[in-house]
């Protein structure tokens, strides 16, 4: 299959440049490899999205799928794995309905653990709807809804999911296609719910919080969950301030929600579930020296 056998004749409307089109080209090509490696077939994947800009790629994407309400594609695609857990299941989601209206959803998912995909597309605004801050707006952001500027610390979804029991956590660059088609990869090909969170720019709103790039570094996939606690804790999601590490910042290997419920499990092929405390790769934390009063 070719990447563009998954094209559809919906008119695209993002805006000409917008990192949407490379986050569907990079899924569209990881789909496609996928199929063509025998691994899947085509009619094993499935999607969710709800609304927003990112949402869009419900009518681009010739994948099955349901687009919900605001913040309710998560819900959604666990439905999905419940009723059929042998699908790949990806919800696409965005910044502004997972971590408001979808919040609960987002948290609880973790514990579930249903063996499904969530990617967030993160530009810290509410870009189709004019460009409200979102729970991951930066401080003092400026717009029609918040004329003073955001008086409140974004929060910190990575943390959050931490917390919340996650067995799969990475982050990649829209516009670093090679890079968010392995993490892409990585994240579908994980037992469990994986989170990819994407940074990506609005050409339109909240320009102050885009070129990221710069502080952007890669990190090698990470098992040790003191680490990647540190690792989340690098970037607060405020503009031009903090490094931001890429990749796969946590992943363990745990029973799924599939391999929980024993009706579901007759479904499912046996596997082994193996520890990852051996296999734990420790990643340096750079600390900074205390100066020795004399």
């Amino acid at each position: 299959m070719n990447p563009n056998d998954l094209a559809t004749t919906s008119e695209n409307t993002w805006c000409p440049g917008c990192p949407n089109n490379m986050i569907l080209a990079s899924t569209k090509k990881v789909v496609s490899d996928m199929i063509n490696e025998r691994k899947f077939k085509h009619e094993d994947f499935a999607i969710t999205t709800d609304i927003g800009c990112n949402s869009k790629i419900f009518d681009y994407l010739k994948v099955s799928g349901v687009n919900a309400l605001h913040g309710r594609a998560l819900p959604l695609a666990i439905g999905m794995k419940i009723g059929n857990p042998k699908l790949k299941v990806m919800a696409f989601v965005g910044d502004g309905a997972i971590y408001a209206e979808g919040m609960a959803h987002f948290i609880h998912a973790f514990k579930y653990n249903a063996d499904m995909t969530l990617v967030v597309h993160d530009n810290q605004s509410f870009s189709l709807t004019t460009g409200q801050p979102t729970p991951t707006s930066q401080k003092g952001y400026l717009s029609k809804s918040e004329p003073l500027g955001v008086f409140d610390q974004p929060i910190n979804p990575l943390k959050l999911a931490l917390a919340s029991g996650a067995t799969f956590i990475a982050r990649t660059n829209a516009r670093d296609m090679e890079h968010m088609q392995e993490v892409f990869r990585k994240a579908i090909e994980h037992k469990g719910f994986s989170y990819v969170e994407i940074i990506q720019d609005c050409l339109i709103f909240n320009v102050e919080s885009n070129s990221k790039d710069k502080r952007m570094y890669k990190i090698k996939d990470n098992t040790s969950k003191k680490a990647a606690e540190k690792i989340a804790n690098q970037y607060d999601y405020n503009a031009h301030k903090g490094k931001i590490p890429m990749g796969v910042i946590y992943k363990v290997n745990l029973p799924t929600l599939e391999e929980k419920w024993p009706q579901l499990k007759k479904q499912l092929p046996k596997r082994k579930i193996t520890s990852t405390k051996k296999a734990s790769k420790k990643v340096k934390i750079s600390k900074k020296k205390k100066s020795k009063k004399k």
